[in-house]
């Protein structure tokens, strides 16, 4: 099989001609200091797995800092600026202010050469929505671009897509507008106030998913670590993620495409809530030792081969600090627990910054003795 149909027969919850082996993004810090400056492209090929590259423009606002993502961002009734704070390029703090005809929101971002990440959050009160509803501008979708570096992979592997937002579920993104505390605390004190807004941001979802009709995914992810049940109660997840994925993955469906639905954290008690939303797969089965609250095989029992699977692998005990035996341990453990009967992905359960290339080389090579 080629890496292409070996992915897309587990995503089908098939067995291939044996376990496929990848990871869930490359981050630019890990391909500059560990990978001598590679693409995502030339890192699969060198380290020997099979090839998942995810496209990602445009990004969320949250990660807004360069002259061009303020232009592209921008309108005249949604003008973006920025202020840095702190140069430190260890604790980078920039502050945002987005003005529209009717108000003002900011918010505060902080950054070191691995990742982004909010300080302060652009929704403060409660009537800060009616701006967001009514000035936040939906990017289009380069469908160009897809097409180009879909047909670059070609069968040595799959073109991950996003649906718009800083993250893709309507709750995973507002908990990136709203403090979520603040945001868990509303849904027992003004839930109909957390569904507008949840109504809100899907609006602007449907509205892009409506512009990827032609695009090249493979599989499009959704979801994000605000709907883990290390965060939410299934109760919450149930009523405010539910049904809004569902609708989502609904419209992606209508278009073709196949999704990957993201818990980067637990995923006990949820079980059937993801698999009720209607997604082709779920990641990243967190295991235990890296902040997830069961272990793969145990969410494995429970999804009972209703969904594809991806992910399990810790990606700092196991990748980044463990040697090759526990290496080897770890993926054919995960072979006979969670891989056997096919429907699965080998990956690391997310992204890692630090993790020697020789590791990854030994973990690509491990998973090709897992033959079906």
């Amino acid at each position: 099989m080629t890496p292409k149909e070996r992915l897309l027969t587990a995503i089908n919850r098939g067995k291939p001609d044996r376990l496929p082996v990848t990871i869930h993004q490359w981050q630019p810090y890990h391909l500059a200091t560990y990978m001598g400056g590679m693409s995502d492209i030339e890192a699969f090929r060198a380290t020997g797995m099979d090839m998942a590259i995810q496209y990602l423009d445009p990004v969320g606002m949250f990660c807004t800092s360069s002259a061009n993502d303020i232009r592209r961002w921008s309108t005249p009734d949604w003008r973006q600026s920025i202020e840095v704070a702190d140069p430190n390029p260890e604790n980078f703090i920039v502050n945002h202010t987005i003005t529209t005809p009717e108000g003002v929101l900011t918010f505060q971002t902080g950054a070191n050469p691995k990742t982004t990440w909010l300080t302060e959050h652009m929704i403060k009160h409660d009537e800060d929505i009616r701006l967001i509803e009514k000035y936040m501008p939906v990017p289009e979708l380069n469908i160009g671009e897809t097409v180009e570096l879909y047909d670059r992979i070609g069968d040595e592997g799959i073109l991950r897509g996003y649906v718009w937002g800083d993250q893709a579920g309507a709750w995973q993104h507002a908990a990136c507008l709203v403090d979520p505390q603040e945001l868990i605390v509303a849904t027992f004190e003004k839930p109909d106030w957390v569904h507008e807004l949840l109504g809100i941001l899907m609006e602007k979802k449907l509205r892009f998913i409506e512009g990827m009709k032609g695009a090249k995914f493979d599989l499009v992810e959704t979801g994000g670590g605000s709907g883990s049940s290390t965060l939410i109660s299934p109760d919450i997840h149930a009523e405010f993620c539910t049904p809004y994925d569902r609708e989502m993955h609904d419209a992606l469906h209508a278009l073709g495409f196949r999704i990957a639905y993201h818990t980067c954290g637990g995923t006990k008690g949820i079980e059937d809530l993801i698999v009720a939303n209607g997604a082709d797969a779920s990641e990243t089965m967190a295991p235990v030792s890296i902040g997830g609250n069961q272990e793969p095989w145990e969410y494995k029992e429970k999804i009972a081969g209703r969904i594809a699977l991806i992910g399990g692998v810790d990606q700092f005990g196991v990748l980044t600090s463990g040697d090759a035996a526990l290496i080897r341990k770890t993926v054919h453990e995960l072979f006979e627990k969670v891989g056997g009967d096919g429907g699965y992905i080998c990956a690391a359960s997310d992204h890692f910054f630090d993790a020697p290339k020789e590791n990854l080389i030994t973990f690509a090579q491990t998973v090709k003795e897992c033959v079906y």
